[in-house]
């Protein structure tokens, strides 16, 4: 994250905060599966697989195939509206994040879990760069092997001592998500799923705002006052 500006560190903290969110909605409403973590999902698959549960394990793969076809949606979608290409995904994670929670008001069920698995998927495709994402918002392990490295260089004597700090706000992020994702649940059910909703569409406009600024200030160097 040293190459990333402070705005779009604290939109990815967002992001992880209602990836933890959805997370905690999806494990403690249906049977301990993730509509965010795919290694979690991929370790059931093998053990329901071994454990000759093959329902379970079935389940398992459809969520990692939507989460891959969410991640299919989210590249798309982003060279299709390139300058304005983070709110344009956000607004699909959006629109799949409403689809879920209208589908749970009338058949809550698996296929709800799995449009939460696509709309996580395509909330991965925020932070790219070169075609490859420079950011996961759904999934820690990555930030807390970051975390790790960076200690490990602050305490070798690297200028960047601090170079720990984002990593670090991205994983309590998501962790703040998934209580908040846990106590929601219990109050209000699949209904919590509507606070996703919301949360979605505040961070797309927020993207939006971002994404115009950047874009003025670029053209104010394209183009400097006369």
């Amino acid at each position: 994250m040293s190459r990333t500006e402070p705005r779009f560190i604290a939109l990815a903290v967002a992001l992880a905060a209602l990836a933890g969110f959805v997370d905690a909605l999806a494990y403690t409403s249906f049977g301990g599966f993730f509509a965010s973590f795919m290694s979690g999902n991929t370790t059931r698959l093998g053990v329901e697989l071994g454990s000759g549960m093959v329902g379970n394990g079935v389940m398992a793969l459809a969520l990692i195939m939507c989460f891959i076809a969410g991640v299919i949606l989210a590249t798309v979608v982003g060279r299709a509206w390139e300058k304005w290409r983070q709110p344009a995904i956000l607004a699909l994670v959006t629109a799949l994040l409403i689809a879920a929670a209208g589908l749970a008001m009338v058949y809550p069920g698996a296929q709800v879990l799995l449009l939460l698995a696509a709309a996580m998927g395509a909330e991965n495709g925020m932070f790219e760069r070169d075609g490859e994402v420079t950011i996961g918002v759904t999934y820690m392990t990555g930030s807390i092997v970051r975390i790790g490295q960076k200690l490990a260089h602050a305490l070798m004597g690297d200028k960047d001592r601090l170079a720990w700090g984002p990593w670090l706000f991205l994983w309590l992020g998501f962790i703040g998500g998934v209580w908040l994702g846990a106590k929601a649940q219990a109050n209000l059910h699949w209904h919590a799923l509507w606070l996703a909703v919301v949360a979605a569409a505040v961070l797309t406009g927020i993207a939006a705002l971002i994404g115009r600024a950047g874009q003025a200030k670029v053209r104010q160097v394209v183009e400097p006052p006369q």
